[in-house]
């Protein structure tokens, strides 16, 4: 449980600024905060309501954030704009022109949650079948039938798929037109060392590039005490791999053969060699906190598991931002649940359910 992008992220409860007024991703993730603190504190899961910080350390940086604290009281999310005297009150250790304080963001471990959540759903008379490849999906009448690996099959009324980095092979399995394929971006963190656990409270964030879908390279207390740094972006050519040489050939071939794949690289070049640079380069990488926290050095940095983004890419280039559902008769499939979808995932399980509630009983 929780092998993947549930338990490899920063940990963090998103507040919703960053997403668009109206959209699945804003509404989700507002109801999220309060459906995953209530979550943790009817469950006896550890959770801390830090704050957050979103610090910018340039004129440019200063008007983006300018702009995000519109956002912010769009989406109805508690902001207060901090000064250079504020902040440095508010984080000593941290530099900025200017900076963003969100009171909601907070972190948790959700691969805690997500084992709660599969104890419950035992409890409540669900079946939970791990490590049960899916190789096949037939559509019959009212009934969907799985093929599971050694010729196993499991039939049922109705499937929700929820595949991840998988996503659009499950689609395309089942005969689903799905315009998309899944990209996966590989995302690198480091721990700090042990005397810098105390460097910030606040959870510290770049204020981030509009025309990209990643915040940048950020600053997270974790909740066992320690800080971590990262993530970067980088393309990946293996779906699940998080050790330091990563290959698959099925996975690296649907890529290169992939056109959508080789228009986001184009469209995001520089940014793309950029994140390749600082990855191999640790200086590159640290100068990105730097900006905002000149107490780390490449000294501070410690190994910590890399994680893997299911970036959903249609075919010509084009990032898929928001929530997107593929459907048939007897079927739904989550073929992309971005950032924020572990604050989101309660409101996310409340909307599938009533999509499946109004096809079977409407």
């Amino acid at each position: 449980v929780a092998r993947h992008q549930s338990g490899r992220n920063s940990g963090v409860i998103h507040s919703g600024i960053y997403y668009e007024p109206g959209s699945l991703k804003a509404r989700f993730c507002k109801a999220g905060v309060d459906a995953t603190i209530r979550f943790c504190r009817d469950h006896g899961i550890a959770f801390e309501q830090r704050g957050k910080l979103i610090v910018a350390t340039d004129a440019l940086e200063e008007n983006r954030l300018r702009m995000l604290e519109q956002r912010a009281r769009s989406n109805r999310i508690d902001a207060r704009w901090l000064g250079p005297n504020d902040l440095r009150h508010a984080e000593p250790g941290i530099n900025g022109v200017g900076a963003l304080l969100l009171t909601t963001p907070g972190i948790v471990d959700y691969a805690a949650i997500c084992r709660k959540m599969a104890e419950l759903f035992e409890q409540f008379g669900g079946h939970l079948r791990l490590g049960a490849a899916v190789t096949a999906i037939e559509e019959g009448s009212g009934r969907m039938i799985l093929t599971l690996e050694r010729s196993e099959t499991v039939s049922c009324r109705f499937l929700v798929a929820c595949g991840g980095l998988m996503a659009d092979r499950l689609a395309r399995m089942q005969g689903l037109d799905a315009d998309f394929r899944i990209l996966p971006y590989r995302g690198e963190y480091y721990r700090l060392a042990k005397q810098k656990n105390d460097i910030v409270h606040h959870l510290i964030y770049p204020v981030p590039d509009p025309a990209l879908p990643f915040l940048g390279v950020h600053l997270t207390p974790t909740i066992d005490g320690c800080v971590t740094l990262g993530p970067n972006a980088l393309p990946g050519f293996k779906r699940e791999g998080y050790g330091r040489f990563n290959l698959s050939l099925r996975d690296t071939w649907e890529q290169l053969t992939y056109a959508g794949f080789w228009r986001v690289t184009k469209r995001h070049a520089r940014t793309g060699f950029a994140e390749l640079r600082d990855a191999l380069w640790k200086t590159g990488y640290i100068r990105q906190v730097q900006k905002y926290c000149p107490q780390i050095s490449v000294r501070d940095l410690r190994p910590h598991p890399a994680g893997v983004r299911a970036m959903a890419v249609t075919r010509d280039g084009s990032l898929v931002n928001d929530f997107l559902i593929a459907e048939s008769p007897h079927s739904l499939h989550v073929c992309s649940a971005p950032s924020p979808a572990a604050t989101s995932a309660i409101p996310i399980g409340h909307h599938l359910c009533n999509r499946i509630d109004e096809r079977l009983f409407r």
